[in-house]
């Protein structure tokens, strides 16, 4: 729990997007088995720029 929460304040004080998608995107990420914070910060960012 603590690395979903550590992801998402980090992706949304570096790209101030919707707090409440990021949060789905990170929960998801989470659920399939991505554990390290860093990693799902990465993921994160890396979905953002698709976007």
């Amino acid at each position: 729990m603590e690395a979903q929460k550590i992801a998402i304040d980090a992706i949304v004080a570096l790209t101030e997007c919707d707090r409440d998608a990021v949060a789905a995107f990170i929960r998801r990420m989470y659920l399939a088995g991505v554990r390290d914070p860093k990693r799902l910060t990465f993921k994160g960012l890396q979905a953002l720029g698709r976007a």
